[in-house]
C-alpha cells in the first residue's frame, strides 16, 4: 500500500502534494473527519467514519456513519452525489479503512467498485481482525489506486474507544472526579455533591451521554443514591455499573428503578430482569470485571468514583484518560481526592473550576 504524505513540498508559489499535485487532499480529509464527529455517541461499539467523494477538486458527495446497524459513511456519502456517472473519476476520501465483510450492512469495499470509484485514500486502516487490511487489499486487486496514512494521528484519535477495545482488549477508560481547592474528594459524612459548579455538572452529563458505560462503586451509591442517567444533555443514557461484591446495597435506590439497563457485578449470584442484571464474578477484581464488559462489546467506561475505586484503577495502571474538576471551595477536611502527581494535558476554566485533563501513556 502506498503511504501518503503529510506535508507538502514547494514549487515556486504552489505546495505540491505526492500523488495530488496541487489539491490539498488534507482539507478532504479534514472534512471525513468532520463528519466522522457527528456520529458520536450514535454507533458504538461501532467505529466513527466520514466519507467525503471528490470530482476534480470539488466535494459532489459526503455521508457519516450515523447509527448503529445502519448504512455506512461509504453508502451516504455516494446517495448523496447527484451525477453518479461521476463516480467514475471520483476519489473516495474515507476516515477508517472500508469494511470487507457482511455485518448488519453489506460491505463497503465492494460499493466503491460497483461504483466505479477510481482511487481511494484512507486515513487508517481498521484493526478488526474481520477487516485488518483487508478491505484495502480487495481494492487494490480490483486496479483501485489506494492511498493510506493521511491524517492517521487524527483518525487513530477520533476512534480512540474503538482501537483501545480491538488493540487492548477491553473497553476505553475514562476517570472522572472532582476535588476541592484543598485536595477533598468528599467530606468526612461521605458527602459529595455539589462540589463544582453548574457548568461542569451539565459537562458531565454531555460525557455521559459520549460514553457507552459509566461505574461506581458500592459506597457512592450508598451515600448518593445517583441516578446515573442523562439529563443536563441531549442524548442516549449511559449503561449503568455498580461494584456490589457482597450485594448490600437495597433495592429502593434509583439504580435498581429498572429504567436503564444496569449491570450489577457481584460475586454472590446470577439474576437477570428487565434492564437489569446481577453479575456473579468468581473474584471482582478490575481484570474480571474488564473482562466481562469486553465481552458485552462495550467499548467506552466513565468512571465516576468513589474515591477507592477510583484509586483502584490508577493503582493497576487501568485508565486512558482522567479529567478532574478542581472547584475554588474548601471543606479543610474530609475524604481525600486520588493521588495523582501527573501533569496535565489540558487545563480549561469551565465556570469558576478547573478541568484538568490527564492521558495514560
Amino acid at each position: 500500500m502506498v503511504k501518503a504524505q503529510d506535508q507538502p513540498t514547494s514549487a515556486g508559489n504552489e505546495k505540491i502534494w505526492p500523488k495530488f499535485g496541487t489539491m490539498n487532499p488534507r482539507l478532504f480529509m479534514q472534512r471525513a473527519l468532520e463528519l466522522a464527529e457527528l456520529g458520536k455517541g450514535q454507533v458504538r461499539p461501532n467505529p466513527l467514519v466520514g466519507c467525503v467523494i471528490v470530482h476534480e477538486g470539488k466535494i459532489i458527495g459526503e455521508g457519516y456513519h450515523e447509527q448503529y446497524g445502519g448504512p455506512h459513511a461509504e453508502v451516504h456519502a455516494i446517495a448523496s452525489v447527484k451525477d453518479p456517472e461521476l463516480l467514475g473519476e471520483a476519489t473516495a476520501y474515507v476516515s477508517l479503512e472500508p469494511c470487507s465483510h457482511w455485518g448488519k450492512t453489506p460491505p463497503c469495499a465492494n460499493l466503491l467498485l460497483e461504483k466505479g470509484i477510481k482511487s481511494v485514500v484512507v486515513a487508517t486502516l481498521d484493526p478488526n481482525p474481520l477487516v485488518a487490511g483487508k478491505g484495502l487489499q480487495l481494492l487494490q486487486d480490483a486496479g483501485v489506486e489506494v492511498t493510506v496514512g493521511l491524517l492517521e494521528q487524527e483518525a487513530r484519535w477520533q476512534n480512540r474507544r474503538f482501537f483501545c477495545q480491538q488493540e487492548k482488549q477491553r473497553p476505553y477508560l475514562i476517570l472522572k472526579w472532582a476535588q476541592t481547592q484543598d485536595g477533598f474528594i468528599a467530606r468526612k459524612n461521605k458527602d459529595s455533591k455539589w462540589i463544582s459548579g453548574t457548568q461542569s455538572r451539565q459537562l458531565v452529563h454531555q460525557w455521559r451521554a459520549e460514553e457507552q458505560a459509566i461505574l461506581v462503586g458500592k459506597n457512592t451509591v450508598l451515600h448518593d443514591n445517583p441516578r446515573l442517567n442523562v439529563r443536563d444533555w441531549t442524548g442516549n443514557d449511559p449503561i449503568r455499573v455498580v461494584l456490589d461484591s457482597k450485594l448490600e446495597l437495597p433495592a429502593d435506590l434509583h439504580l435498581f428503578d429498572q429504567q436503564i439497563p444496569t449491570l450489577c457485578y457481584n460475586t454472590l449470584k446470577n439474576e437477570t430482569l428487565p434492564n437489569l442484571e446481577w453479575v456473579q464474578l468468581p473474584e471482582l477484581t478490575l481484570e474480571a470485571l474488564l473482562s466481562d464488559l469486553q465481552r458485552r462489546h462495550i467499548q467506552s467506561v466513565l468512571i465516576e468514583g468513589g474515591s477507592q475505586v477510583l484509586q483502584q484503577f490508577l493503582k493497576t495502571g487501568l485508565w486512558d484518560e482522567a479529567r478532574v474538576f478542581t472547584s475554588p471551595i474548601t471543606f479543610g477536611r474530609g475524604i481525600a481526592a486520588p493521588a495523582f502527581t501527573q501533569i496535565p494535558a489540558e487545563s480549561y476554566a469551565v465556570g469558576e473550576d478547573q478541568l484538568d485533563v490527564y492521558y495514560h501513556g
